[in-house]
């Protein structure tokens, strides 16, 4: 699957509505109860773009965009203005936000991930720059770890010892796709002031 690390001009993202999506298969029994299953591990996202292109420019600039990831075919990065720190969304990104692991005296790399109660979403695409790390509370110094920002892996220079937490902060990008192979707009739409909405779905890369 082809990925671009290119991410939406945020201005075109911003105004997007859209958020995760779960699919629940829920099968009645012959006593009335219920029975609940899912078959998916993780929810999935997706997003409607659009709202706030005003004008000509601004569309030609999605189309610039859509344009060179052929549509559906290349997935590329997305700024989601509701889910994209470490954090709470009023807050800054500190590296005590996220448990990573437990060293075990040997092991070095762990991936980043955010935590949703006792569900864990793997974070592939950190926002380069914006990753801080700590071992047993105490935040290492930015040469002490390096970030592999198209795969989320974090590999400290120094193995921790067995036992000790590894934390971290960072903001990130959502992968995604175009969820259309079309894009259609007319000028009585820019006349308006709005245009029609674009759709996103999120992919696994």
């Amino acid at each position: 699957m082809a990925f671009h690390e290119v991410r939406l001009p945020a201005r075109l993202a911003f105004g997007s509505t859209g958020g995760v999506e779960r699919r629940t298969e829920i099968a009645t029994l012959a006593s009335g109860h219920e029975r609940r299953s899912t078959p998916w591990a993780m929810g999935r996202r997706r997003y409607l773009i659009g709202a706030n292109l005003r004008s000509l420019d601004d569309m030609a600039e999605l189309v610039a965009f859509f344009e060179a990831r052929r549509g559906r075919l290349h997935g590329f990065r997305f700024k989601d203005f509701a889910d994209h720190r470490s954090c709470a969304p009023g807050a800054t990104p500190g590296p005590l936000d996220q448990m990573l692991g437990v060293g075990t005296g040997a092991r070095r790399t762990f991936s980043l991930v955010k935590l949703y109660g006792d569900v864990a979403r793997p974070i592939a695409k950190p926002v380069e720059g914006t990753v801080r790390a700590a071992v047993a509370g105490v935040e290492l110094a930015p040469d002490a770890f390096a970030v592999e920002t198209t795969t989320g892996v974090v590999t400290l220079e120094a193995a921790p010892g067995a036992g000790q937490a590894v934390t971290a902060g960072f903001h990130f990008d959502t992968p995604v796709r175009f969820d259309s192979d079309r894009i259609e707009a007319t000028l009585e739409t820019f006349e308006a002031g709005r245009m029609a909405a674009v759709p996103l779905i999120e992919v696994r890369v």
